[in-house]
């Protein structure tokens, strides 16, 4: 595949994506099965991986799908919710057991775990007691969804025991029994309601209702993954999810240590079939590095732990008819052909549309409008055309072929060689690339600019009022405020939102950009090592790869983007409006007072929280940490620190100073 197919199919692919991730994360009701949205992220996946030049700072490799609806209210997670890298195969998963021993050089104990399939959930305990519930959101911030979790039996209010920490968080997924699911269906049918697609829809949904009373009806249940803490109860995972028994929680007897990966593929062959058996949906299985000290030096990527990888079961497969292929074109350019098909049960979900992918798979097809085909759905994943019944097709059934045309713009298509992908080299003129570059702009990781969203931004492109991403900042209130959906509020918190957005700090706003593959990982990089972007667009190609995390392909990706005159001119223009392209905006470290220094923080405080301490840590050139080690330089310590630690840090003479002595250090 060309690089500019490349782009072209990942920008329609990221489109796509996000479209479907509204449909499963916000209204419950997925318009594609879980095998066809897999089988679209796989695709994008890879793409990026062989392209990494495109990766663009909003993602969906980079962040995790969010179900934030506005009328919750949101609160932070105290440790990010991340989401699982999958594999479907026994190479994969031993590709995974080598990377990590690659890391460590020793022998590695796996706990192997059933994935349930349904809406995870963060619940948060002070002093033993029920404090909040979180739902997942989008990994950083979830909807406060407490009186819902209480009405869940196997969730318990209060805690105890003598090596329960002051703050407690317990991780699970709720889910509701498919007896109930069918009752629930039953009731909905007479009722002349729509049933639900399948049991993680109606969990969803259920924790999204306003009256705890429903909730409490349908009986839902909680299926306990992981305990987390600053003061861990036990050095490892095994452990302190037996210890969540104990306290009362659900935890699922199969939970089993593995010695090695050889183990671990036992345990998958054994629940593939035996899993049928269970009341709950599972529809894989969470392998797990047991020792956290490990976890901790694996780490994350920025969306996924590298001590952790699901494994997905076999695909299922249907058979149905083909109505129709339209074409998608993403904010990148990308053309990506989908086929609507008659709606068909997959897996426990209605799959009304399949991708697929590119002009050479629909030759390989030979698809014609009306052919029955049969289409698979694994791991989850999102629908895939396998394969055509032949015998099935008639003489008068049209042959799809692939469009030589932008369906957006009408510019003719391009296929650069050795690529799969045709892409719409139109990036200037061609709408839905615009309009993806902005929102992608605008959002949460990037510029987070409150009151604009895809709507808006639609809005505002349809009225000719932003054509790039530097028009935002020249918009004015008398031309917005009497647009449809605006008013004098609506209007006023977009301008105040795009005022404030001037703050945002260097490394996001490099990464809000979307130069391709500079994810939001890859920007902070290159902010830590130019200080400001006129030095970055100077950077010379062997200047780039010399950094650890960038590729050829990123650094091929930065000075393209960087030799484009327009390029260049947007970014004057958003200098002029006060953007901060450079450390020295105060937008990132603000001394050096913490130098080199690894800091631990322990215990409840008075004057900031803790999360307002970690940022004043990196801000001051610091380094957070979770556990004691030899490393640590010294202990942030506030009310009831946890005894594990106190314990440690006296064994290792590890300095405790309380949060008075540790402002007069950063003065």
């Amino acid at each position: 595949m060309k690089q500019t197919e490349a782009k072209e199919r990942i920008e329609k692919l990221q489109k796509i994506i996000e479209e479907h991730n509204t449909h499963y994360y916000i209204n419950n009701q997925p318009i594609i099965s879980d095998f066809e949205y897999d089988l679209l992220l796989h695709e994008f996946e890879t793409l990026e991986k062989k392209f990494p030049e495109f990766i663009s700072p909003n993602s969906p490799t980079q962040k995790v799908g969010s179900d934030h609806k506005s009328e919750f209210a949101q609160f932070e997670h105290n440790y990010p919710m991340l989401s699982l890298g999958n594999t479907y195969n026994e190479n994969e998963l031993r590709d995974f057991d080598m990377r990590i021993k690659k890391v460590l050089d020793e022998k590695v104990e796996y706990v192997c775990e059933l994935k349930f399939d349904g809406a995870s959930i963060s619940i948060i305990y002070r002093n033993g007691k029920l404090f909040r519930a979180l739902t997942r959101g989008d990994g950083i911030k979830g909807d406060d969804v407490t009186l819902n979790i209480k009405t869940i039996e196997s969730i318990p209010h209060n805690i105890s025991g003598n090596k329960t920490p002051h703050e407690l968080t317990v991780r699970g997924e709720v889910v509701m029994p498919r007896p109930v699911f069918n009752n629930l269906n039953k009731d909905r049918a007479e009722n002349n309601l729509p049933p639900f697609a399948n049991p993680r829809n109606a969990a969803a949904g259920t924790l999204k209702l306003h009256d705890s009373k429903i909730v409490a009806s349908r009986k839902l249940d909680c299926m306990v993954f992981a305990l987390l803490s600053d003061d861990f109860i036990f050095d490892n995972h095994f452990d302190n999810i037996k210890q969540a028994a104990a306290y009362g929680f659900n935890i699922h007897n199969s939970i089993k240590k593995c010695n090695d990966i050889d183990e671990v593929i036992s345990f998958i062959s054994y629940w593939e079939k035996e899993r049928t058996n269970l009341p709950v949906d599972t529809d894989g299985i969470v392998i797990k590095v047991n020792n956290l000290a490990i976890q901790e030096k694996l780490g994350f990527t920025a969306k996924n732990p590298r001590w952790a990888i699901a494994y997905k079961y076999k695909a299922e497969e249907a058979v149905t008819k083909l109505l129709s292929v339209f074409f998608q074109i993403g904010r990148t350019g990308a053309v990506t052909p989908v086929a609507n098909l008659e709606p068909v049960t997959l897996s426990g979900s209605v799959v009304k549309r399949a991708s697929l992918h590119n002009a050479d798979q629909i030759a390989l097809l030979d698809l014609r409008i009306g052919d029955m085909i049969f289409v698979e759905k694994g791991g989850e994943i999102i629908p895939k055309i396998i394969g055509i019944d032949n015998s099935a097709r008639g003489n008068e059934f049209d042959k799809v072929e692939f469009i030589t045309n932008c369906p957006e713009c009408e510019t003719a298509l391009v296929r650069n060689e050795g690529e799969s992908n045709h892409f719409c080299p139109n990036y200037r003129n061609c709408p839905p690339q615009i309009k993806g570059k902005i929102e992608h702009f605008i959002s949460r990781k990037a510029m987070d600019i409150e009151g604009l969203g895809e709507e808006t931004i639609e809005l505002f492109y349809n009225e000719k009022l932003v054509s790039n991403i530097a028009d935002i900042f020249d918009l004015q209130f008398n031309q917005i405020v009497n647009l449809e959906r605006m008013g004098e509020k609506s209007a006023t918190n977009i301008l105040n939102s795009i005022k404030k957005s001037i703050e945002t700090p260097y490394a996001r706003a490099l990464f809000a950009l979307g130069i391709r593959h500079v994810g939001e990982t890859v920007a902070k990089t290159l902010a830590s090592q130019f200080d400001s972007i006129d030095l970055l667009m100077n950077a010379s190609f062997e200047q780039l790869i010399s950094i650890e995390e960038i590729g050829p392909k990123i650094a091929a990706s930065i000075i393209a983007y960087f030799s484009d005159s327009e390029n260049i001119e947007i970014i004057n223009r958003l200098k002029a409006a006060g953007i901060k392209f450079s450390s020295s905006g105060g937008v990132q470290i603000i001394s050096g007072k913490l130098n080199g220094k690894t800091i631990v923080i322990s215990g409840s405080f008075e004057k900031h929280s803790r999360e307002e301490y970690k940022d004043l840590i990196e801000k001051n050139g610091g380094k957070n940490t979770s556990s004691v080690s030899g490393n640590t330089s010294f202990i942030l310590a506030g009310n009831d620190m946890g005894k594990s630690k106190k314990d440690k840090a006296q064994q290792l003479k590890i300095p405790i100073i309380d949060e008075e002595e540790f402002l007069k250090i950063i003065n």
